[in-house]
């Protein structure tokens, strides 16, 4: 049995490392659907069409059109990673003007398994409204890899250096995947 999962990223340094994850991801049996806040889409452009070569699929950073047939399968799991300050807190307040954050906020009530990797600076961590953000969609069901959440062996600055993606813990982000929807 094939499980889907939609990988969706935020614009912060990791998503550049995007195509291995993907890889990665298929190599532990995963069909994956690539979503894009509009500003990832847009640092990614050159590479759009070779990412839904890789991915079998088409990549969105935008609602379809009601009138478009949905292409893409059902998701059994999302990995939402990298997540920036905005991401997270639009998801936490319902705030669905953008495709990505519409997807996860109905995802989340409707009991979809997920998993976030927030990205930001020391500056935004220390916001009042970013802590509060993460405590209410943990408490919604969402596990968001952060803090004492991160393994000890993948913790490192709350925003990897401009370049050094491998510093995002994104091995740790899909074994939390596999976990909450084992294959079989």
């Amino acid at each position: 049995m094939t499980r889907t999962l939609y990988l969706f990223c935020s614009a912060a340094p990791p998503v550049f490392d995007v195509a291995r994850v993907i890889e990665a991801a298929q190599s532990r049996g995963w069909d994956v659907c690539l979503g894009l806040t509009p500003t990832a889409a847009g640092w990614l452009a050159q590479s759009l069409d070779g990412l839904a070569v890789l991915t079998g699929h088409p990549v969105r950073w935008q609602y379809p059109h009601p009138a478009e047939a949905d292409t893409w399968p059902r998701a059994d799991a999302v990995l939402l990673a990298p997540a920036t300050f905005h991401t997270v807190n639009a998801w936490a307040q319902g705030l669905t003007d953008r495709y990505v954050v519409g997807v996860v906020a109905e995802g989340l009530g409707a009991g979809l398994p997920m998993v976030a990797v927030p990205c930001l600076n020391e500056a935004l961590a220390r916001h009042p409204q970013f802590d509060r953000s993460v405590a209410l969609l943990r408490t919604a069901g969402a596990q968001l890899l952060y803090g004492e959440e991160v393994p000890r062996a993948a913790q490192g600055a709350a925003e990897p250096p401009a370049g050094s993606p491998q510093v995002f813990p994104w091995e740790a982000a899909l074994d939390a995947v596999d976990a909450k929807v084992p294959a079989g």
